[in-house]
Parts: structure tokens; sequence; C-alpha cells
């Protein structure tokens, strides 16, 4: 039946068709009459009780009744078939407003559909970038890997060699033992050997006494002197004996020196080592930088996926419901955020292998560390060994320099009145001179023949220049007579690199070597002053102003003292010091000596230098990790050449000088003299009879370590005055002054450079 109340609702069509339910009866759609029905609505129970109600009439035959009741279910089935004609149409409506809708959406997901496409194709080139760059990391983490195999290696060698290196090292030092001890036993014998001469002088004296008492029996005097004759020779064989064992010992020093030039080289070798895998470690670490630089780009772009992945899935939630092909396109996103994943995977793992690598590369720093702290320790043991061989060498060693003929000299004379041994044990060291037929040998520690450049002489003394640097007090100076090349040896000539002396290439050294000490902690400051002894005057080289200073020195105005303090320094009153940092300032102060320094013309010398000239440089040095402190001192002396009157032809001023000249090298003869003769440390030497020797009392009889070049001219007119200089170096050879002092410290609150 249809109702009001019962049966009467709300239209819902347009809900219902957007629930996509079935347009059919069985829906329970429900609707309006339109408006002769008002809000009458039809249900599927009242449609079908409608259709399935039958007519009762109380009489049959009332046909009255029977057509009201009919009109009336006629009236109630247009009423039915009205709202189902508006049910219709509606339906039709929201059918096309639903087609129309799903056209849309349908053109909505295509565009959808293409943009995802194209999306998955970036994604696409993506992951084939991303695969490229990380076959190209996997290539470059194999290459470091051989890299590090190849460094572990040379580390391994690197062992092995410091490990022969300590081991010759060990064997050097026993053969050193073994070197002194012989050498004391030889010192021993020699001292006896002396003293048995000093009793066969004696005996002989006696002889003489005895002969001039007794010229009557000049037979038994000659029969005596011959037993004398016969003694004396016996003791020169002994001599000659004793000679050989001294040069076999001196052939054992030079072995120990080659094995400590081997581990010099060495040593650079390992110095140089160190160096390339220095350059590795620098490598290593840019391309550490590189990959870390690419990690974190592809951790962007990593990011910059997922935001696309969650805005992906979004889009797949929206469309979802409304076609088969948006769930196969959220299918492919699924794959490719699986795709993702692995790749973020493998970005994880190239991380993990950056670690690794940081921590190979922390291991080998260690190594290069520990191979650094081992360079340092070498260095150390290199210097003691070096100490050590100069303390058994002498402490004055004594150089012969011979120097070529000039062109004004008489050529052909240096063949007949100079020659060299070539014999092993005098290679080198040894040299003949010819006098009135008479052929007088000598032996030094290193003799330069005519053709050894400048270079030849200072790889010699590089050494020694290095213990100034090491905290020790050096000096070396060139005697001879004049003409024989002392100024060239010591400053060279000016305007040719190539022909360079031993005080500008010293300078070059030290200043080298302080800026390679500098990666160990080493800081030195320098100071040099220059000073000329004339006429047994103190004159300052680096004065501001030059002639004053002289007229001052003239009048006794300012006077320049010499002074020695009780640990063995020297110092000159109101002496220019200047403070210096590199070698073009060194260079500038010594020109400007050069050109104030005393020079003057003789018949044996154009430029003959008429003062002795006193180089000083003073080395501080402070290591700031350690706090240890040194002070070297590198004194580098020309002297004026000794000259004869009646050769150099000297009137006025230049005799006074050349009699100033000889007075003061004669007082350093004095002095050597009696350190040769000295046997207890209170003997007298009189270093103070001259401002030369007084200058020069730490060097010669203190613990300083001295080098003495000896100059000759191959002129035969010059020969008596070679001999004369050859005597006097092999004088000074055999003299022991006292065992060299490193001066080291602590680090003070004040430290001030101590002037030597």
């Amino acid at each position: 039946m249809v109702g009001t109340a019962n049966n009467a609702r709300i239209r819902q069509a347009f809900s219902v068709v957007n629930g996509i339910q079935d347009l059919g009866l069985s829906s329970n759609p429900a609707s309006n009459a339109g408006s002769e029905c008002g809000t009458i609505e039809f249900t599927r129970e009242d449609v079908e009780a409608l259709l399935s109600e039958k007519m009762r009439y109380k009489n049959k035959f009332n046909y009255k009744e029977r057509c009201e009741n009919m009109m009336d279910y006629i009236k109630r089935l247009r009423l039915c078939i009205k709202w189902f004609q508006e049910l219709e149409g509606d339906y039709a409506f929201e059918h096309e407003r639903l087609r129309n809708a799903l056209e849309l959406s349908e053109q909505k997901c295509a565009e959808m559909e293409l943009a995802l496409r194209n999306k998955e194709e970036e994604l696409n080139l993506i992951i084939v970038e991303l695969r490229k760059s990380f076959a190209s990391l996997q290539e470059k983490l194999a290459k470091e890997e051989s890299d590090m195999l190849a460094a572990l290696d040379s580390l391994a060698r690197e062992k092995e060699t410091r490990l022969n290196m300590e081991r010759s090292h060990a064997s050097l030092s026993e053969d050193l033992g073994k070197a002194q001890e012989e050498l004391q036993s030889a010192n021993q014998r020699i001292a006896s050997i002396n003293d048995m001469y000093k009793l066969l002088q004696e005996y002989n004296s006696s002889l003489q006494h005895y002969n001039t008492k007794l010229q009557k029996d000049i037979d038994a005097a000659h029969e005596s002197i011959k037993r004398g004759e016969k003694e004396k020779s016996a003791i020169v064989e002994n001599l000659s004996t004793l000679r050989g064992q001294y040069k076999s010992l001196q052939e054992q020093l030079s072995t120990y020196k080659a094995s400590q030039d081997e581990a010099m080289r060495q040593k650079d070798a390992l110095v140089h080592e160190v160096a390339s895998m220095r350059v590795e470690l620098q490598q290593v670490r840019d391309d550490r930088d590189h990959q870390l630089s690419q990690v974190q780009a592809l951790t962007a772009e990593v990011i910059k996926y997922k935001e696309l992945a969650v805005s992906s899935e979004d889009l797949e939630a929206r469309c979802a419901s409304q076609s088969n092909q948006i769930r196969s396109l959220s299918d492919q996103l699924a794959a490719a955020e699986e795709k993702l994943q692995v790749s973020d995977l493998s970005a994880l793992e190239t991380k993990t292998e950056f670690e690794g690598q940081k921590k190979l590369i922390n291991e080998l720093r260690n190594h290069l560390e520990d191979a650094e702290y081992k360079l340092i320790e070498g260095e150390k043991l290199r210097k003691r060994l070096h100490n050590t061989i100069l303390e058994l060498k002498g402490n004055i060693r004594v150089f012969c320099r011979v120097r070529p003929l000039l062109p004004d000299d008489s050529s052909g004379s240096e063949g007949k009145l100079i020659s060299y041994p070539t014999t092993t044990e005098a290679l080198g060291r040894g040299i003949d001179i010819m006098q009135n037929g008479q052929k007088h040998s000598f032996s030094f520690d290193r003799v330069f023949m005519p053709d050894e450049s400048q270079e030849d002489v200072f790889v010699e003394i590089s050494q020694l220049v290095q213990s100034a640097l090491d905290g020790y007090k050096v000096c070396i100076f060139a005697y001879g007579q004049t003409g024989s090349g002392k100024t060239y040896t010591m400053m060279g000539k000016p305007g040719h690199p190539d022909l360079k002396g031993l005080i500008p290439r010293s300078l070059e050294q030290i200043f080298q070597t302080r800026q390679s000490l500098l990666s160990q902690g080493w800081k030195y400051e320098m100071q040099v002053s220059m000073l000329e002894i004339y006429n047994e005057t103190i004159r300052d080289l680096l004065s501001t102003n030059r002639d004053a200073s002289r007229l001052e020195n003239a009048c006794n105005g300012k006077q320049y003292a010499i002074k020695h303090d009780a640990n063995g320094n020297t110092h000159v009153t109101d002496l220019t010091v200047v403070d210096v940092c590199s070698t073009k300032e060194v260079s500038y102060l010594l020109d400007r000596a050069a050109h104030s320094r005393s020079v003057g013309k003789t018949q044996m010398n154009e430029q003959s230098s008429r003062s002795h000239f006193v180089f000083t440089l003073r080395i501080s040095g402070l290591n700031e990790s350690t706090e240890q402190q040194v002070q070297g001192i590198l004194n580098l002396i020309d002297l004026a050449g000794s000259e004869r009157l009646s050769k150099s032809g000297s009137t006025g001023d230049r005799l006074k000088e050349t009699q100033a000249i000889n007075k003061s090298l004669s007082s350093l003869s004095d002095v050597i003299f009696a350190l040769a003769k000295k046997e207890k440390k209170e003997d007298h030497v009189p270093f103070r009879n001259s401002k030369l020797t007084y200058l020069l009392q730490p060097c010669l009889g203190g613990d300083s370590k001295t080098l003495m070049f000896v100059n000759i001219s191959p002129e035969a007119s010059s020969v008596g005055e070679s001999l004369c200089s050859l005597r006097f170096a092999a004088r000074v050879n055999a003299c022991e002054i006292g065992t060299p002092r490193r001066q080291t410290s602590m680090r003070s609150s004040e430290s001030r450079l101590s002037l030597g």
C-alpha cells in the first residue's frame, strides 16, 4: 500500500547513484511522485504489493464499486508509473553527468599516466647513472686497495731496511770501540817510543860532551858513535813498523767512514721513500674527499627520489579505485621504490667501505708518524757517529790545498817540485815536495790537487759545518803564504756562482738545513759579526761609519776589547752584531765587509790581504716539542799571508803591515808549538802574545772542532815558504786540544744568543 507516513521518504536518487547501486527495483531506490504525488515515494515492497494486489469486492456484481476500485488502482498505477518516469529521467541525467565525469577522470588518468611514464623514464635514467657511478666507485676502490697493498709492501721493505740499518749501526759501534782500543794501544806505544827517543837524544848529547873532553881518544869515540848509529837505525826501523801500524789503523778508520757514508745513503733512500708515501697518502686523501662529496650528492638524490615515491603513493591511493591501469602504474612505482631501496643499500655499503678506507688511512698515517720518528732517531744517531769519528780523527784536522799555476807563474815547475803519492794508504792524503834535490813527504787528513773544484773542497767540510747547527763551536781557518789562494778558498771569486768559496757555501747549507729542520720542530736564530785584525788593531767591518771607526781606533777613542767568559765563549766589546734570516742578507754583509777590508799591492800579489779576516756566525736553536735549546758558533777565518821582505819589496805602510802580519803568525806558531809540547794542563800557552791568538784561544785550546787549510803555491820561487807552511801544518795536525763539547740546555725564560 501507498502511505504518507510509513512509506514516504526523502528522495535519495543522486546519493544512490553516487554509491554505484543498481538502477532496478532491487536497489531500494526512493523517489518523489512528482508535483502531483507530493512527497509520496514508492518502495520496492510497495511496488510489489501494488502489482500483486488483487481486486476484492464485497459484491462481484457491484460494477460501480468495482469501477471505483479499478479507478483507484489505475490512479495508483499511474502515480507509480509517473514516479518511475521521473526517476528514469533523473537517472538519465545523472548517468550523463557521471559519463562526463568519467571522461574527465579518464583524461586526467591519461595525463597522469603520461606523467608517471616520464617520471619512470627519468628514474630509469637516474638508476642507470647510479649504476655507472657505483661501477666507477668500485673500480676506484679496487685501485685504492691495490695502492694500499703496495704501500704496505713498501712499509714492510722499509722495516727490513731499518732493521738492517740498526744491525749495521750496532756492528759499526762495535768496530769503533775496537778501533778506539787499538788507537789507545798505539798511542801508548808511540809514547814509549818517544821516551826512548828522548833517552837516545840525552845519550847522544853525553857522547858529544865526552867527545869534546877526550879529543885525544878519537878512535874510541868513533867506535861509540858507530854503536849509537846502529842503535839509532834499529830505533828508526821500529818507528817505521809503528808507522805501518798507524797507517793500517787509518785504513780501518777510512773503512768505517765508508760504512758511515753507506748508512747516510740508506737514510737518504728512506727519506725519499717517506716523501713518496706522503705524496701517495695525499692522493688517497684527495680521492676520499671526492668520493665523500659524491656520496653526499647521492644521498641528496635519494632523498628527492623518496619524496617522489611518497607523492607517487598518494597518486596511487587516489587512482586505485578508478582504473586498473592506475594499479599497474602503482605496481611500477613499487618496483621503482624497490630499486631505490637497492640503491640506498648500495650507498650504505659504499659508506661502510669508505669508513674502512678511512681506518686504513689512519693506520697508514700512524705508520708514517712512526717512520718520521725513526727518521729523527736516525738523524740523532748520525750526529753521534759523526762527532765520534771527528774525535777519533783529532780535534784539529788539517787539509792541504795546492793552487793551480797562474798565467804569470813559471810553467812546468809544479811537476818537478810537487808530487802526490799513488799508494792506497797515501792516496788523497799525501804530498811530496822537492827542495835542493831532497824529497820531503807529508801526510794530512786530506790533500786537494790543483784540478779539484770549490765544490769538491766544500763536500769534505760540509759535515763539520753541520756540527755548528748541532750546538758545537766550529772554527775553520786558512793559512799560507801570500798569493797561495787562501782568500779564493774562503770567499771564492765574486760574480761566478760556480767558484763560490767555503764561507758562502757554508751559509747556504746552514740556511737550507735550517729550513728542512722546521718539520722536526727546530727553529733557529742567526747573528753575524765580521772584523779584521790590522796592525794588531781590531776593526769592525760592519760599522755604519767605516771612516769614523778607523779614526776612532787610530786616536784610541774606541777600543774593541777581547773577553772570554767561564763557558769558553768569546766577546768583542762594541762589535756590531747583525741578525740575519737569509743567505741574501749575509751575502750583502759579506760584500760590505769585502769593500771595507784592508788590501794592498805587493810584488807577490796584486790584491794582497793586509789583515786577518774573522767571520763569526752565532746560531741559537730551539726545539718547541722537546724544549731543547742549542747554541753553536761557526768561525771562518782568512789569515793574512806570510811573506818575506826580500820577495815582497814592501816599504812604508806595506812594511809595517808585513811586520805586523809576520809577528802575529809567529805568535800563532809559538802557540801551536806550546800546545804540541804541552804535557800538563797547567803548562803555559802564550795566547796573549797577539790579538789573533787571543781571539782564537777557544778554537785552539778549548772545546771547539777546528780545521786548518794550509794553502801552498806550486811556484819554484815559493818552495821555501811552501815547505815551512807544510811543516807548520804537520805540527798543527799533531796537536790535541781537548774533546769538543756540545752546548745544549733546556728552554729558559730568557734565551739570548751567547757570543762566541
